[in-house]
């Protein structure tokens, strides 16, 4: 059992380890703390830290461990998982103001990076010389790389090009007794155990990344982008299936409902989008020109032949990002209209979104909340926006039981409980949905493995009973409540 910590001792040693300004100690200031993108939770934490050194990192971790202080590392707080939130009573390592490039070696198509860079920083680095960053969350020019390591975020992009654990080379971690070292070796591919790949998406339970070496991409000879829009979201999802099955391999597919595509129009002050679309479909195609050219044509033919009302084309770089813009833009426009909202993040194949969309919506009917959907359609990801009024009795636990129901029903597609942000604390009681108990041992061996103590963002990601109560009850509601659709085609 641990002893009582004294936050005040905690306090000023933090200080004599920190910089000026380097601890957030004031009531009023710890509030911009008490949650991340989901703020349907909140929890504010007793210290914050704002460190801009490994070397800082490593002390104040070392002082963690000799004090048995537990402790959440925090980027820019923009995930929806509850990861950067001190539930209980811990220190919140900040990495915000880590935002040095330290080195760029362009000859090797690499870029070493703190963990408080802006994603979208990276490509805007390299981009004169003919080179980006492909991982791309649609909070890309908020997001730090840092948080995306954390959740192994994913993107427009991630249908080609993977999501972060497929561009991260290298890693400088501060592991959870204080001491630093380095995964990886810098290259793609080596023989060694990848404890690098242990480390992405490990959502700061086994240490802090404090120096991040990302790989490069060559900027592509020719991109176009297709806006495609449907009178039916069964077309859409139908037009995803017929373009990937024909073996073309986008850049990145991309759905938006019809609710959102008007919550974009009114935010844009123009419909950009057909207002009466069910759903538009955003598909980019990168390459060589006549390589794109040629997808260009058939992934068109294959639209229409799936029901698309019209396609749309764009290839000049202003052009393809107003396009873009919309989708990226989404989870803003919604918040407009609704401030409250909570968004889930399941996963299905391909060959499942049709009827899958069609029972979310048939949930939201259900429990009187409406859905607004807008995900990657390429890699089946959704993201449904569960919109709801802060001060209606019971929302917030009617919300959190649609968001399991989704969940649900995406296990019983064959898919799973989360593509890129995470499981966090949000997740965590439906993981033994997707893991039976000796996997999760398993996972968690792991975890004693790099943290015997536990202090590394304690409670989050596995289910446990003080969180979950019997969680294992779960599957058995699983099992016995499943939807019967029969065979359901994998990826």
């Amino acid at each position: 059992m641990r002893h009582p910590i004294d936050w005040a001792e905690i306090e000023r040693q933090c200080r004599a380890i920190l910089p000026a300004r380097g601890v957030v100690a004031a009531r009023q200031e710890l509030l911009a703390y008490d949650c991340d993108g989901l703020t349907l939770k909140r929890h504010q934490p007793p210290l914050v830290v704002l460190p801009e050194t490994t070397e800082q990192v490593s002390a104040v971790v070392r002082l963690c461990h000799q004090q048995g202080v537990p402790f959440v590392a925090r980027g820019s707080g923009t995930g929806l998982s509850g990861g950067a939130v001190a539930e209980t009573a811990a220190l919140v390592i900040a990495t915000s103001r880590m935002r040095s490039i330290l080195d760029l070696d362009l000859a090797n198509r690499r870029i070493t990076v703190q963990p408080g860079v802006i994603n979208s920083w990276v490509t805007r680095a390299v981009c004169g010389e003919g080179y980006y960053y492909a991982p791309d969350p649609s909070s890309q020019v908020v997001c730090s790389i840092g948080g995306n390591v954390a959740e192994n975020s994913g993107g427009v992009h991630c249908l080609k090009y993977g999501v972060t654990s497929n561009h991260v080379l290298e890693l400088e971690v501060v592991l959870p007794d204080g001491s630093v070292t380095r995964l990886g070796s810098g290259l793609a591919e080596t023989p060694e155990l990848d404890l690098r790949g242990v480390f992405i998406g490990s959502e700061g339970t086994l240490g802090l990344a404090t120096a991040i070496t990302l790989r490069l991409l060559r900027t592509p000879q020719s991109v176009a982008v297709m806006l495609v829009d449907f009178t039916a979201m069964e077309s859409a999802g139908e037009a995803v299936r017929t373009v990937t099955a024909a073996g073309v391999l986008p850049a990145g597919m991309e759905i938006m409902d019809n609710f959102t595509i008007n919550a974009v129009n009114d935010l844009f002050g123009r419909d950009e989008y057909p207002r009466d679309a069910a759903a538009v479909l955003l598909i980019e195609l990168d390459g060589q020109e006549g390589e794109v050219a040629a997808a260009l044509e058939l992934a068109e033919s294959l639209c229409l032949q799936a029901g698309a009302r019209s396609v749309r084309r764009a290839t000049d770089p202003e052009d393809r990002a107003l396009l873009w813009k919309g989708r990226k833009s989404a989870f803003a426009a919604v918040g407009r209209i609704t401030p409250t909202y909570y968004v889930q993040d399941g996963v299905v194949p391909r060959s499942a979104l049709p009827r899958v969309l069609a029972a979310i919506e048939a949930l939201g009917r259900q429990y009187g909340l409406p859905v607004a959907n807008v995900f990657h359609a390429g890699d089946g990801n959704l993201h449904p926006l569960i919109l709801y009024r802060a001060d209606e009795p019971d929302v917030a636990h009617r919300v959190q039981e649609l968001g399991a129901d989704i969940l649900r029903l995406c296990i019983a597609a064959g898919g799973s409980i989360t593509g890129e942000h995470g499981v966090g604390s949000d997740k965590r009681c439906y993981l033994d949905l997707m893991f039976a108990p000796d996997d999760l041992a398993t996972m968690t061996l792991v975890r004693q493995a790099f943290d015997p103590q536990g202090l590394a963002n304690p409670g989050k990601i596995f289910p446990t009973p003080s969180s979950c109560g019997e969680s294992t009850r779960r599957r058995a509601e699983l099992g016995s409540g499943r939807p019967d659709w029969g065979p359901v085609e994998l990826f």
